[in-house]
């Protein structure tokens, strides 16, 4: 009887483990893949946070902002979303110029002309009020926007919105 001295286990045995190391290498490896792209995950929402977070991210919903475009047009309203390249306002208003006429002049002479004066006067308009419809919310391009203002609570625009909404609230107890 012959006896093997350097291992006491059979050949078999030893290619049957010899088959588990490289699974569990490759598990190892896997593991470590997943735990790599977690990080990367992590980082790079890190890096989204950072780049939203600028005077727009940090207003409350609650405040008004005066949101001034590139094509010359200022919002007034909340700010309810701020994404990475948008902005959802709502609650919005909006300035615009109306004429009003003063009074009238006849000038004399032959072929005599009415004229008429006028003065120019900024309204404050409430969206969704137009022939259009739109709704109170509105998605802008955040490379549109020049600028947000935060609005103080006794400002003029602030104060006349405050107005307003008393006013269509009465209006509306009336019906």
């Amino acid at each position: 009887m012959v006896f093997n001295k350097r291992n006491p286990m059979s050949d078999m045995e030893m290619t049957g483990m010899a088959s588990e190391s490289p699974s569990k290498g490759k598990a190892f490896s896997m593991i470590i893949m997943i735990l790599v792209i977690i990080i990367l995950a992590l980082f790079a929402w890190l890096g989204f946070k950072l780049l939203t977070a600028d005077s727009i991210a940090k207003v409350s919903g609650r405040d008004w902002q005066a949101v001034f475009l590139s094509n010359g047009q200022v919002y007034f309203g909340k700010v309810k979303s701020v994404g990475f390249k948008t902005l959802t306002l709502s609650d919005i208003y909006y300035l615009q110029v109306v004429t009003k006429p003063l009074q009238r002049t006849e000038e004399g002479g032959t072929g005599s002309t009415a004229s008429q004066q006028t003065q120019q006067e900024l309204t404050l308009i409430k969206l969704g009020n137009e022939i259009h419809g739109p709704t109170d919310s509105m998605l802008i391009n955040r490379d549109q926007i020049l600028l947000t203002e935060q609005l103080k609570s006794d400002s003029r625009v602030v104060t006349t919105i405050t107005k307003y909404v008393d006013d269509q609230k009465a209006a509306a107890a009336k019906k």
